[in-house]
């Protein structure tokens, strides 16, 4: 009895951390159906009075809204496939193979975690402008092209795979980039997964380095012109819900629809060597 009113408890508190975690995003949904100017009438209304999708209609034919999406989802895909092929391919390496300096190569990379990424966005910055990427699509695609926190998850989960699968694979006579695509990539699925979703979400959400590298309002990704359509429609509620859900919605069906993978991806995360 005691343990059954423990569990009831326990659930009964994770319900309500949910539903209040929950709360303001349908309240966002539910805002952005509501006629204009309902969202912010009193008392405060929870449902609309006559569900409409004039705001969303407004946001992709008169403020042009797909422009950017278009442009953040394309950054998105790029840094992401192109992370996962550089992290993975460190990862592996830190992981198995064997070379003068590794250990200490890789607690230098460690220690730099602890560093705020603003602190290095001016001499980013600068580097990018002697290479000519200001206001290009590249200054933000480069310096998501790999991380350090991507090389050490890829690298903890790479721990696990046995070293007499990879010598197998070579007595064989698989050469060291068959064995990476061919056996680790497939083996390292829950990872890779994870890194995915990972990378996306944080690319598709960044708006300060987009907002800093990028100077023509035709490269700006989705959450800098919705920045940007804040100062011009401050009043209007119901528009900015709808811009808000819309740059939700694809990294929440992202995660829903590999949630499976990012869960294994992230309980892999205490290999030691």
């Amino acid at each position: 009895m005691r343990r059954a009113l423990h569990m009831a408890l326990i659930y009964g508190a994770l319900a309500v951390g949910s539903l209040l975690t929950l709360l303001p995003l349908l309240w966002m949904v539910s805002a952005s159906l509501m006629p204009a100017g309902e969202a912010t009438a009193l008392p405060v209304r929870l449902l609309p009075s006559a569900v409409t999708f004039e705001h969303y209609t407004a946001l992709f034919t008169r403020l042009n809204l797909a422009w950017y999406a278009a442009n953040s989802l394309v950054l998105a895909a790029a840094v992401t496939l192109v992370s996962l092929f550089l992290n993975s391919m460190a990862g592996y390496a830190f992981a198995k193979f064997r070379f003068r300096g590794r250990q200490s190569i890789f607690r230098v990379l460690l220690a730099a975690l602890v560093i705020p990424g603003q602190v290095g966005m001016l001499p980013l910055f600068l580097l990018l402008k002697e290479m000519g990427c200001i206001n290009t699509y590249w200054g933000v695609i480069i310096p998501g092209m790999a991380s350090i926190f991507g090389i050490f998850l890829f690298r903890q989960y790479a721990l696990s795979i046995p070293d007499s699968l990879l010598d197998a694979a070579r007595v064989d006579g698989a050469g060291e980039l068959r064995i990476y695509w061919s056996l680790v990539l497939p083996v390292c699925k829950p990872i890779l997964v994870t890194l995915a979703i990972f990378t996306f979400m944080g690319t598709w959400n960044d708006f300060l380095w987009p907002l800093i590298v990028l100077t023509d309002n035709r490269r700006y990704t989705l959450p800098v012109a919705l920045a940007n359509l804040l100062g011009e429609h401050v009043q209007d509620t119901e528009l900015m819900m709808a811009g808000a859900v819309l740059t939700v919605l694809p990294v929440v069906v992202l995660f829903m629809s590999l949630q499976r993978y990012y869960i294994e991806g992230i309980l892999a995360g205490g290999v030691k060597d």
